[in-house]
């Protein structure tokens, strides 16, 4: 696979939570009203219709998660679920605001999932994900698995099409999910995230499994090229692309604006019929692209892609 070098600027992993230009706050989505419990947890309504905020004890830890159903759902019809996890330091409130997932849910009977990563007195809000929080005693994949079964109480969704998709830290734990709760998760998109040193030895899928990967040359950082914490770009490219058994030659498509040169690059011919697939931008740093940004919506890119698998591969 052809490598890009970059210049390697020092960084703080402080930075990682990224994330569009969005400055809003989560006065934005505050709860309306108490609603029943379901289990452990609370779900109140919020100011943004479709969307409420649900609060639950997980591991003695206050958690929580926003969780947005379109007022059109089909309930006699096929429901995924989009996980959409923000980066280090960030909010969930944030991240469902730069995403802005909303019409890609409401034009395709989909639940879009928001959850909040836990702080702890060393870490900011983050998903453990090994590697520079290896620290960290909180129990993601526990916490996602948690959340699968409270979503499934709420309504009868389609449990082979659940995805997983993040920016930075939540790339990073989109990763981690496809590796050690692959059962569950049947694609993953990752923007501007790695595998740590720990996620890339230890993976174990369990089935092939659809990757995406956007990112820009001018992240520093999680740089293209890799860290002491990650994997390069290409190392993971390259690991998704043996364990999937695709062409190691990718089909390259390399799109011209006005503004810079986009390389879309997917492996085909993988098992399953999945596919592993990079966009690189080389103008772009530690960002989620949009059409306004740079000339790529990463939220309808993420959605095209994982939306044609499920949990067996390629939906025929």
């Amino acid at each position: 696979m052809k490598k890009y070098k970059i210049a390697f600027l020092i960084f703080l992993l402080s930075s990682c939570g990224g994330g569009g230009s969005s400055n809003s706050q989560d006065t934005n989505i505050l709860p309306e009203a108490d609603n029943a419990d379901l289990l452990n947890e609370t779900c109140a309504n919020t100011n943004r219709t479709g969307m409420k905020r649900c609060d639950l004890k997980h591991d003695n830890l206050d958690r929580y998660y926003y969780i947005y159903m379109p007022d059109n759902l089909n309930e006699s019809s096929s429901i995924p679920v989009l996980f959409a996890l923000h980066g280090y330091g960030s909010s969930a409130a944030r991240h469902l605001d730069y995403t802005n997932y909303f019409s890609i849910a409401d034009e395709n009977n989909l639940i879009v999932v928001y959850p909040q990563g836990a702080s702890t007195a060393s870490l900011s809000a983050h998903w453990n994900v090994g590697g520079w929080t290896s620290k960290s005693p909180i129990k993601d994949l526990d916490f996602f698995n948690t959340l699968i079964n409270l979503i499934k109480l709420k309504i009868q969704i389609d449990e082979t099409r659940i995805y997983s998709s993040g920016m930075s830290n939540g790339g990073y734990m989109s990763y981690h999910l496809a590796c050690n709760l692959s059962e569950k998760f049947a694609a993953i998109a990752s923007v501007t995230g790695s595998m740590t040193n720990d996620t890339y030895n230890e993976c174990n899928p369990s089935h092939p499994t659809p990757i995406l990967q956007i990112h820009g040359l001018l992240d520093f950082v999680v740089p293209y090229n890799g860290n002491a914490g990650s994997k390069s770009i290409p190392d993971v490219i390259d690991y998704w692309v043996n364990y999937n058994s695709c062409n190691t030659d990718p089909n390259t498509i390399i799109k011209y604006d006005d503004y810079s040169l986009v390389s879309y690059e997917t492996h085909l011919n993988c098992l399953n019929d999945v596919n592993v697939k990079l966009i690189l931008h080389p103008e772009m740093g530690h960002d989620w692209p949009t059409t306004q940004s740079y000339n790529v919506n990463a939220s309808s890119e993420i959605w095209d892609f994982v939306s044609k698998y499920n949990i067996y591969g390629l939906i025929e």
